[in-house]
């Protein structure tokens, strides 16, 4: 009945470790890109990539999601194995680009382990603090 099941052990194993490094080196790189003023806009700002270069844009916005997915896919795993989770799901959803991302974004954020999890980041790449609505304005990292 269950035949087989050492060379699944030894399959999920290894998607455990590569998901795991892969999060350790992904995760910093994507969090220190956000801008920290992101989430105290009400809604995202036009860029210029939607004027210039379609192609080029197409090409991105694919790369983007198709990265996004396997983020998020990665962070659903990473709920049942070693790794950072709720950090790379998020950090998935942000890469994607789908109707009412913002808005999910915003509501992720306002949760307390994610924003925390994400400034420790920052603070020790010295870079400024991810600010939110509930921040105040006088507030600097």
């Amino acid at each position: 009945m269950f035949a087989g099941i050492e060379d699944w052990g030894w399959w999920l194993a290894a998607v455990s470790a590569v998901t795991f490094v892969g999060s350790l080196a992904v995760v910093p790189i994507l969090a220190v890109r956000i801008p920290a003023d992101y989430f105290r806009r009400d809604r995202r700002g036009p860029t210029q990539w939607r004027r210039r270069r379609p192609v080029l844009r197409l090409a991105v916005l694919v790369l983007k999601n198709v990265l996004g997915l396997i983020l998020l896919l990665g962070g659903i795993v990473m709920l049942f194995l070693p790794g950072q989770g709720l950090l790379t799901m998020f950090l998935g959803i942000v890469l994607m680009d789908f109707p009412g991302k913002f808005g999910l974004e915003r509501y992720l954020i306002s949760r307390g382990p994610v924003l925390k999890s994400i400034n420790w980041i920052r603070r020790k790449a010295a870079v400024r603090e991810l600010e939110t609505d509930g921040d105040s304005p006088d507030r600097a990292a």
